[in-house]
């Protein structure tokens, strides 16, 4: 049984890395004490993430980017969002009786191509200063070597089995002994050892385009999926330019479209006249009106939010105080708010990896980094070791929607990454695992520290609520609530209309939170990592 517990911050007034493992978190860490910029530690811990968490990440998934640049104040984004491929027809899934792209298997593994690998490169050549071959090392040697198997991977590795253990390399990869591994046995991926140092060797080429792009594109063809050599190739990713908003002394910066970052920059706008600085951290009043504003703002994600290449996405008139003092009228200050009035339709099923790294010249990275669900698509190509993710799994097959599958176009994603600056200088590098449950977990921790003067540990490891349903069958409007937020709060909820979940006082499915904060005055970056995680924050 996995414990929890609270922590303490961890300080440096050099760098500092956060993320669900303690060996990604020091794997980074190790490349900035040996003269790497923030970009390489991340590439590092990113990779070292893809071997030893390989349910929630991998090389076979896609990646956003918030990159800060000490020299120009700037922020920037890289989308390394995977593209549906040249063949991908809308028509294909009714044709054959489907009425969504399926969970997993071959279809959601191949009907976009991996983008996080080619993420990696387009990073690197801008703000690397170490060899790319230096930021894989770890993860080569954890891959070939071995790597341990902690109580959260063997505790997902049981839940999915029965699911997974019939698709093609999943069994071989994951119960080379025919049993299920135990917590503290030792599992190695060398397939995957050899991709890394391909790509670690060749670049992003080596991946989408030489012996590791004709596996996969082998894989694709021999089990009747998607992708081929071409569609890998053309995977590249792509820089462009972060949303923005504030909430009272915070300017804070989201991932945009085609992820669903505005939905944070809306709840805060949505609450702020509220002044929840004036309320009690556990006030329910104050958790009432914050599942209303998540509620208004994901009815807007569903109904507008795709791919802004494909789909005419109007965030200047979602994030306009005109459009937000409107839908504010839309609270009910006594009453929980019913589904139906703003309808929704996502779900808090889904698994990702982020880290956070700030290096000694001042130089930050907000990385989020999923294969979707957990272990993805369940699919794993034994001649390179890579999990291919199912990210495509949240196409939409009704024309009409802006999220409509469609041939190169990145789907809907709930993956998002934050930033937020005071009196224009970095203050906060935060995000977070858990789909529909990401933007809920950045606003109460920003929430957190913002209203009521919590640290970035604090904040992370607070008492957490998630509104929405892991799985058919629940509510749309279950309010999930760590026990920890106290009986008297959740009795009013309860009181109010909210239909509860109750968890015990901690649970995984809460999310995994990260972040460090730099201190404008000393510099010192402060970092958090989630007990419900393996998670550390490791500074030098």
């Amino acid at each position: 049984m996995v414990h929890f517990e609270e922590r303490s911050a961890v300080t440096s007034q050099r760098g500092m890395v956060t993320s669900p493992h303690h060996l990604a978190s020091e794997a980074g860490a190790e490349v900035l004490r040996a003269g790497g910029s923030a970009v390489d530690a991340a590439i590092a811990t990113a990779a070292v993430l893809g071997v030893i968490y390989p349910h929630m990440t991998g090389m076979g998934g896609d990646a956003f980017w918030l990159i800060h640049d000490p020299l120009t104040g700037k922020v920037r984004h890289l989308n390394g969002g995977g593209r549906a491929v040249a063949n991908a027809d809308i028509n294909y899934f009714a044709s054959r009786g489907m009425s969504e792209v399926p969970f997993r298997g071959i279809l959601p593994a191949t009907l976009t191509t991996p983008g996080a690998v080619s993420s990696w490169f387009a990073a690197h050549d801008v703000y690397g200063k170490l060899p790319v071959q230096r930021c894989l090392q770890a993860a080569i040697g954890f891959a070939k070597e071995g790597y341990p198997v902690g109580e959260r991977l063997a505790g997902w590795l049981a839940f999915v089995e029965k699911d997974l253990e019939a698709l093609p390399g999943w069994r071989s990869l994951f119960m080379p002994s025919g049993e299920l591994p135990k917590a503290g046995s030792t599992l190695s991926n060398p397939a995957l050892a050899r991709t890394l140092q391909a790509v670690a060797d060749g670049g992003a080429a080596a991946f989408y385009a030489g012996e590791v792009g004709q596996s996969l594109a082998k894989f694709a063809a021999q089990n009747g999926g998607f992708f081929t050599l071409e569609d890998l190739a053309a995977q590249h990713a792509q820089w462009g330019e972060p949303l923005s908003g504030t909430y009272r002394d915070l300017t804070l910066y989201e991932t945009p479209a085609p992820t669903q970052g505005f939905t944070v920059l809306q709840m805060l706008k949505l609450v702020e006249p509220f002044e929840f600085h004036k309320m009690d951290w556990l006030d329910p009043q104050r958790i009432h009106l914050m599942v209303q504003a998540k509620q208004i703002s994901y009815h807007d994600r569903d109904r507008w939010l795709g791919d802004p290449v494909f789909a005419d996405v109007p965030m200047d008139m979602l994030l306009s105080d005109d459009y937000l003092n409107h839908r504010r009228q839309l609270v009910d200050p006594v009453r929980a708010l019913p589904w139906d009035k703003v309808p929704s339709y996502g779900s808090l099923t889904g698994d990702t990896v982020y880290m956070a790294v700030v290096d000694e010249q001042g130089q930050a990275v907000s990385l989020i980094h999923s294969l979707y669900g957990a272990f993805g698509s369940g699919m794993v190509d034994v001649n390179t070791g890579v999990l291919l993710q199912n990210r495509s799994a949240y196409f939409s097959l009704n024309p009409a929607h802006p999220n409509a599958l469609a041939p190169g176009k990145i789907p809907m994603h709930t993956l998002i990454a934050s930033m937020g600056f005071k009196n224009h200088k970095l203050w906060s590098v935060m995000g977070c695992m858990g789909a529909d449950g990401q933007p809920q977990i950045q606003f109460q921790t920003y929430s957190a520290m913002m209203d009521h003067g919590l640290d970035i540990q604090q904040a992370v490891q607070s008492p957490r609520w998630l509104s929405g349903r892991f799985a058919l069958g629940e509510a749309r409007d279950t309010l999930h609530v760590e026990s920890r937020l106290g009986e008297s709060t959740l009795a009013e909820l309860s009181a109010r209309g909210h239909v509860l979940n109750r968890w015990g006082a901690w649970n995984e499915l809460a999310g995994h939170a990260h972040g460090i904060t730099v201190d404008p005055h000393t510099g010192m970056r402060t970092g958090g990592a989630d007990p419900r995680s393996d998670g550390a924050a490791c500074g030098y």
